[in-house]
């Protein structure tokens, strides 16, 4: 493992010019370019909150705080994981061509969707601030956060990447399980609010990004309350915290283990 991560640190040039690369070409022939990378979640959040805030009249206080700060992680998960697990197929031709640690594309695609994800942070902090959001010192716990989730993230695609090379309908499988699995992470409704205390906390051990969410919810948003001054962020649970970053990471050794098995026979299966 820690010969991997040097051979890694070792090619950080290449990793930095696929990242830019990709960057690149993701808004190439926009008229917009980079502009998208925000306006995407904005408008995203735009039509839930139209839809879930006003037509079926949603009774969570400032419903597009709460909206927010869950849908732009979301977004982050879904678009890594989209683009990741497609992320060896999709170089297909690069692998063939030259030699290179293979770990280095879906850490490519992890980084691209982080750098868009960190690029619509200080937009959900300006929206909080004109709207008179509290802005507490609990956003200082927002790094940890991301830090599990980008592990957990990792882990699914090093694992998913290198199983579709050997079976192509994963990815749609996949399509279909993603498409599922945002209905059952608490993104538009609050978990304990709509299910007992039992049941809400089998979703959070059975589905780590229910947690996440929940935790980017605690920290920049707070409980769900009926009064009308916003709720006060607060401390995400430490045992879920702990929970859900072992949880990320063994997701994450389990990933590279499966990568690293398979990834010798890419270049005669592509």
């Amino acid at each position: 493992m820690v010969d991997k991560v040097r051979e890694l640190w070792a090619y950080r040039e290449l990793i930095r010019n696929l990242v830019l690369r990709d960057l690149r070409s993701r808004y190439k022939n926009s008229a917009l370019g980079y502009v998208w990378s925000l306006l995407n979640p904005l408008l995203m959040i735009s039509i839930f909150y139209l839809i879930f805030g006003l037509l079926l009249n949603s009774n969570i206080r400032h419903f597009h705080i709460f909206l927010m700060v869950a849908l732009l992680p979301w977004n982050y998960f879904i678009g890594g994981m989209a683009e990741g697990m497609m992320s060896v197929i999709s170089n297909a031709n690069l692998i063939k061509k030259v030699y290179f640690p293979r770990e280095i594309l879906p850490i490519t695609t992890l980084i691209s969707n982080l750098v868009n994800f960190m690029l619509a942070l200080p937009i959900m902090f300006l929206i909080m601030f004109i709207t008179g959001a509290p802005i507490k010192a609990t956003l200082l716990l927002m790094p940890v956060i991301i830090v599990i989730e980008s592990m957990f993230i990792l882990g699914m695609i090093l694992f998913l990447s290198s199983i579709t090379v050997f079976y192509r309908d994963v990815s749609h499988i996949m399509g279909i399980v993603l498409q599922l699995w945002f209905f059952i992470t608490p993104v538009f409704y609050p978990l304990d609010n709509i299910a007992s205390a039992n049941y809400a906390k089998l979703v959070r051990w059975l589905n780590p990004m229910a947690s996440i969410v929940d935790f980017y919810r605690d920290i920049a948003y707070g409980g769900v309350t009926n009064v009308p001054d916003y709720p006060t962020p607060g401390l995400p649970s430490l045992d879920g915290v702990a929970r859900t970053g072992l949880t990320a990471l063994i997701v994450l050794c389990f990933g590279a283990y499966v990568f690293n098995h398979y990834s010798a026979r890419f270049g005669e299966e592509l």
